[in-house]
């Protein structure tokens, strides 16, 4: 299915720069935690069986478009299928998130890592973006994820989720050369991933560094910059690539030059600062405080109203500055995509 048979295109038509009616809205980690049918799911089955039988994927992918209204859908999926892929076992620990009870510590460690084809090692993935994209039936389109190298060496060398990552920060300062090369191989693989995605039905792309804003503003052009820049120049051709850091404002400049169609923003930053640093014309994506959701539903409408506002209007896509928490109401998540496409 070509782009131009999806009846809901404003998302792409905003990518491509033009000025929509409206904003396109959606919310990260909206296929999930906050939906009561989602949760159903989680008693039956465990995480990573979710992501890997490509029926359950598209029921969960699908749920939000029915539910919520949102004018794209993103695949049900997780970032760190990637080590999974490069041998390295990754478990979903019911309350303590991802672990990796053999973390990545030595250049000897980095070089037992494969880097098998994608659509082979994760062909459960590309099983799951077809069958969402026959579920989806052209109504609209399908973005396919990937995290940023660093954030995948941060949990392949911490092995667990951190506040600081500092045993993976330092690993990079200790043995630099070691942390390049798990960086270009995780790099090469998640190029092969995201291709493979785009070949399977993906319309879109979204890379996301939620670790970044742990690398101060010049580490992050050592460390993370030149490996999301790889992907995004190799993607690129392909498929319209959106760029999001938390807590990385100081790299919108740097996105910007490395071609994204579009730019996340967290809600650390305003708007009009985001809009300062990166011009009128160039689309940016965010930026709504996934906590403010929890506030009465006219603060919401307020709220988001205002947002838009600041961001200007156009060349813009509502969305979250993060993911959504698992407490929120879904009701409170209707009202944000309403008040999105009741704007004027």
């Amino acid at each position: 299915m070509t782009t131009s048979e999806i009846k809901n295109d404003i998302f792409l038509r905003a990518l491509k720069g033009e000025i929509t009616e409206r904003p396109p809205v959606w919310m990260m980690r909206q296929a999930g935690r906050y939906l009561p049918d989602f949760m159903k799911l989680k008693e039956k089955y465990p995480f990573f069986e979710r992501v890997q039988n490509p029926e359950l994927a598209t029921e969960i992918t699908i749920m939000p478009i029915h539910q919520v209204g949102v004018d794209t859908a993103i695949l049900f999926s997780d970032i760190l299928v990637i080590p999974q892929a490069m041998d390295c076992e990754v478990q979903m620990i019911p309350g303590r998130g991802p672990v990796i009870p053999n973390p990545i510590r030595s250049m000897a460690d980095v070089d037992r890592l494969i880097t098998p084809p994608a659509e082979e090692a994760l062909d459960y993935v590309m099983a799951a973006v077809r069958t969402t994209k026959q579920a989806l039936n052209g109504s609209v389109p399908l973005i396919g994820f990937a995290g940023s190298p660093w954030t995948i060496l941060c949990y392949m060398v911490e092995g667990q989720g951190s506040k600081d990552f500092s045993v993976a920060k330092g690993f990079c300062y200790s043995q630099p050369e070691a942390a390049h090369k798990l960086l270009q191989k995780i790099t090469d693989i998640t190029i092969d991933y995201l291709k493979a995605k785009v070949q399977a039905g993906c319309d879109v792309i979204q890379v996301f560094d939620s670790w970044g804003g742990l690398l101060s503003p010049e580490d992050y052009q050592i460390w993370s910059m030149p490996y999301i820049k790889q992907i995004a120049d190799a993607v690129r051709p392909l498929a319209p690539v959106i760029l999001f850091g938390k807590g990385c404002w100081y790299a919108l400049d740097s996105y910007k030059a490395a071609g994204a169609s579009a730019i996340g923003v967290d809600w650390t930053l305003s708007p009009q600062k985001a809009r300062e640093l990166v011009g009128e014309q160039t689309v940016l994506q965010g930026n709504f405080d996934p906590s403010k959701l929890l506030s009465p539903i006219d603060v919401i409408e307020r709220e988001v109203k205002k947002m838009i506002d600041g961001f200007g209007g156009k060349h813009y896509i509502a969305n979250l500055g993060h993911g959504i928490l698992p407490n929120i109401p879904v009701d409170h998540a209707k009202a944000f995509v309403n008040a999105v496409k009741n704007y004027h």
